[in-house]
This record gives C-alpha cells, structure tokens and sequence, in this order.
C-alpha cells in the first residue's frame, strides 16, 4: 500500500496559484482552472501528497466554474471540515495526508448519484490519465474509471 505525505519539494515545485489554493485556502478564479473542461479516463490526485481523491467517472459539468465530482475515490483521503469564512456556513475539502485545501462540497449535487456536489480547485489536483496510472502506482483504481469521449 502506498504512503502519502506532506512533501515539501512538491511543495517548492508549487506554482504561485498552486501555493496559494493548497497551502494558503485560496480559491482559483472560476472557469480559469486547468482541469475544468478535462473529459479524459484518469484520476485526479493531490498535486503535494499525490494521494487518489477523485476519478473521470464522478465528474461532471455543474456549471459552477471549478471541476466538480460526486464522490471521492478513496474517502479516507478526504477531510470535510466546517468552514465559517466568508461570512456563511460551509463544508471546506481538504486532502487527508497532504493537508492541501481542495475546496468546499455543497448537498446539491446530482440526486441520482449521492446529492453532492464536490468543487475542487484545479490548481490542488494533479491528472493522471488511466494509460499511465498503473505505471505511477494507481493501478487499483483503473476498475474506477470509464472511457469518456
């Protein structure tokens, strides 16, 4: 089993807006993030822990401006923590090994597949296509993930 930690030379590789959203709580400005139109077979991973957080097939377009997913592939490896920042209640995502803010999720998701809504910052995940996710590790996780045109 694979272990998965703070890595501080992942975290000095860290663009400014990467820094910014794991390790500061920030937010991408919405419709900008790299990995908001990606419809490619893979898993999303954090970009400091590389720990599994979501897969292509729980993705979906939402239409609020940031990748959103219905679940995460791995819970464990999802914190949920209250968050009261902003002046309102909300439930802030967080990466349970690396510690990365990921975003917020919100109980108005598809119905049809749990009810939530998880919005992630693309800047706090890395892809990993599922051609290259046995070699990288995450081999496990290829039963997850579907081919999407």
């Amino acid at each position: 089993m694979a272990t998965y930690t703070k890595d501080p030379d992942a975290i000095a590789r860290l663009s400014p807006e990467e820094f910014h959203v794991t390790q500061e709580s920030g937010t991408e400005r919405p419709g900008t993030g790299k990995l908001l139109d990606n419809k490619a077979p893979g898993i999303y991973v954090d970009i400091v822990s590389g720990e599994p957080l979501f897969a292509s097939a729980d993705k979906y377009e939402s239409g609020c401006g940031w990748p959103s997913f219905t679940k995460p592939i791995e819970p464990a490896h999802v914190n949920e923590l209250r968050d009261g920042s902003l002046g309102m209640i909300r439930t802030e995502v967080r990466s349970a090994h690396g510690d990365s803010h990921l975003g917020h999720v919100f109980p108005d998701g598809p119905l049809d597949r749990g009810g939530l809504r998880y919005c992630i910052n693309s800047a706090s995940l890395r892809f990993v296509h599922r051609d290259e996710m046995q070699a990288e590790g995450y081999g496990d996780y290829i039963n997850q993930v579907e081919d999407v045109a």
